[in-house]
């Protein structure tokens, strides 16, 4: 059983994220900003985060609190980090799996909102597994 974040500001969806992944087996913690979420994972690291870009106060800030995990804390700089956004509905400038840099977007993996819970459930196993391979 792996230790799953989720952090979204859409309460809504991401307790139904969570339920997804707790049927297959997960431990979740939802934080719904990104402040809170940072704080909890200095605590206790995640194996996992789903992070949302857009949130009220700071339309970039799932894309802050990754450069936070990656370049200001030693423990979470190796966390998988999957981002789930709507950030191309609302933007429409194109972001996707070719935007990931170590600087700009640096996340592992990127899934467009409202996701496909198959997907979703494929790119969740598939980043666990390969964390434990470099754990």
């Amino acid at each position: 059983m792996a230790y799953v974040m989720i952090v979204d500001d859409d309460q809504d969806f991401a307790e139904t994220i969570a339920l997804v992944i707790q049927n297959e087996g997960h431990e979740v913690q939802l934080k719904f900003d990104p402040e809170s979420a940072f704080e909890s994972m200095q605590n206790r690291t995640p194996d996992l985060v789903l992070l949302d870009v857009m949130f009220p106060e700071d339309s970039s800030a799932g894309f802050e609190l990754a450069r936070s995990m990656r370049h200001e804390n030693e423990q979470l700089k190796k966390v998988p980090i999957l981002m789930l956004t709507a950030i191309n509905a609302k933007f429409p400038l194109g972001f996707g799996p070719n935007d990931i840099d170590s600087e700009w977007m640096p996340v592992t993996d990127f899934l467009e909102k409202p996701a496909d819970f198959d997907v979703l459930r494929e790119k969740v196993a598939k980043l666990l597994n390969s964390k434990g391979k470099a754990d």
